[in-house]
């Protein structure tokens, strides 16, 4: 598939239990020299997405592969529309059957980790899209995801229903673009896509940097043409500054005597609970209790293009670990509602000592129809023979309880989760803090 042509051709996803694209090409196949088959590529992150996004764009990413030798970085920036980035996917799980089964889950509805996977490559191809310059001579640009700024479930995916994501870049800065993406899923059969049917809505941030010196590289600019356009890109300019502002901000700040009194008053239950525990609150939990951890060592398998680990498979398994924290805290079956916020603090590389630890961060039990469980899950990269350890990555997610859980369970209730440390309320009072400025 040319790169450019047919922009908005929606790209099929199909079951990867058998190749959709045939087996290796034979020795008298004229293209076998010009071009390895798919699965046979190094460096990738395979799931059905990721091999139909790479399939369709593969001259593109052939020259990320096998770069030419001392290639000039791009010499002039393009202007780009977002309906030149625009890419389209389908599921088809109303007639493939072997790819419903690896997206179900217990319940019967699209597996959520699967699915953060295939966003975020999904959100890299965009971004290589934009910033190709379609000249075979020059080095292509480093393009990592910086931040996921939201992912919001609008209403339950269904395995069993076709299912399309559609993505653009909507803004672009200096050296980041902002990539968006909607999931929809209609239950009128050969109904056009519309807002009602949005599933699922996601920003990703990705950063380019120049593959050579890793230093920052400017990116090409982006000119929206409809309104809908223009109104996305001015909502992420503002996204964008108010990141700046409060990266400002937490530089400088001091917790003011209004800040001094909410720790005091966060913190009364909590030392009731080291103090006195016979007498603390039995609908209260400390924060330190709810705590869940998994580790792994990175593995070959598990890397994306450009040899680190991908940030779809970083998202997959925090967001498993999160659900867990939450189904053992609440005693029912979670229901998973967004991830507030994620940060790429730094690469994971192949071979590294990953630890996810998790806890909840803190609830909302205002509404008893949809009490809120806030999670926090950490990354740590661990170097033991160095005796360090980084964080890389943190993640904020937001569950609730499905309502058949609270109607099978008489006199259900969510736990408050108090912090015992200073370091744990500031912890919880930021993230509050974070989530009213949004």
């Amino acid at each position: 598939m040319d790169l450019n042509s047919s922009p908005n051709q929606p790209i099929t996803v199909v079951s990867t239990f058998a190749s959709p694209f045939g087996g290796p090409p034979s020795v008298g196949d004229s293209n076998s020299s010009a071009r390895k088959p798919i699965i046979l590529w190094p460096g990738m992150y395979h799931s059905p997405v990721t091999n139909a996004l790479w399939e369709a764009r593969s001259q593109i990413f052939e020259r990320l592969l096998d770069p030419p030798k001392d290639a000039p970085p791009q010499s002039e920036l393009l202007t780009k529309t977002p309906s030149q980035s625009r890419t389209t996917i389908l599921y088809n799980f109303s007639t493939d059957y072997i790819l419903r089964e690896q997206y179900r889950d217990p319940w019967n509805e699209v597996r959520i980790g699967k699915l953060l996977e295939d966003l975020d490559a999904l959100a890299g191809t965009i971004s290589v899209k934009h910033c190709s310059d379609d000249d075979s001579t020059t080095r292509l640009l480093l393009l990592v995801t910086a931040s996921v700024d939201k992912i919001v479930l609008k209403k339950p995916i269904s395995v069993d229903i076709d299912l399309k994501i559609v993505g653009a870049v909507i803004w672009v800065g200096r050296s980041s673009i902002e990539i968006q993406l909607e999931v929809f899923q209609s239950t009128e059969e050969g109904s056009n896509a519309s807002s009602d049917d949005v599933a699922l809505s996601a920003n990703f941030i990705f950063v380019a940097r120049d593959s050579k010196t890793a230093k920052a590289a400017p990116v090409n600019r982006l000119s929206p043409v409809t309104e809908q356009e223009k109104l996305l890109f001015e909502e992420a300019e503002a996204r964008s500054n108010m990141r700046k502002r409060k990266r400002g901000e937490q530089d400088r700040r001091e917790f003011e005597n209004g800040e001094a009194n909410r720790l005091k008053t966060l913190l009364a239950e909590g030392r009731i609970f080291c103090d006195m525990p016979a007498l603390a609150d039995r609908d209260s939990i400390l924060l330190r209790d709810t705590r869940q951890e998994n580790s792994l060592i990175c593995q070959p398998q598990q890397r994306n293009i450009h040899g680190r680990i991908f940030g779809g498979f970083l998202l997959h398994r925090a967001f498993e670990l999160a659900f867990s924290t939450a189904y053992a805290f609440a005693g029912s079956v979670p229901y998973f509602l967004e991830i507030d916020h994620v940060d790429f603090l730094r690469p994971v590389d192949v071979g590294d000592f990953l630890r996810l630890k998790s806890c909840v961060l803190y609830t909302e039990l205002h509404n008893p129809d949809q009490p809120l469980i806030n999670i926090e899950v950490v990354a740590h990269v661990s170097r033991p023979e160095l005796r360090s350890s980084e964080v890389s990555n943190t993640f904020y997610f937001s569950f609730t309880v499905r309502p058949e859980a609270k109607a099978a369970k008489n006199g259900f209730r969510i736990r408050n989760v108090v912090p015992a440390t200073e370091e744990e309320a500031r912890r919880i009072l930021e993230r509050i803090d974070a989530e009213t400025c949004i």
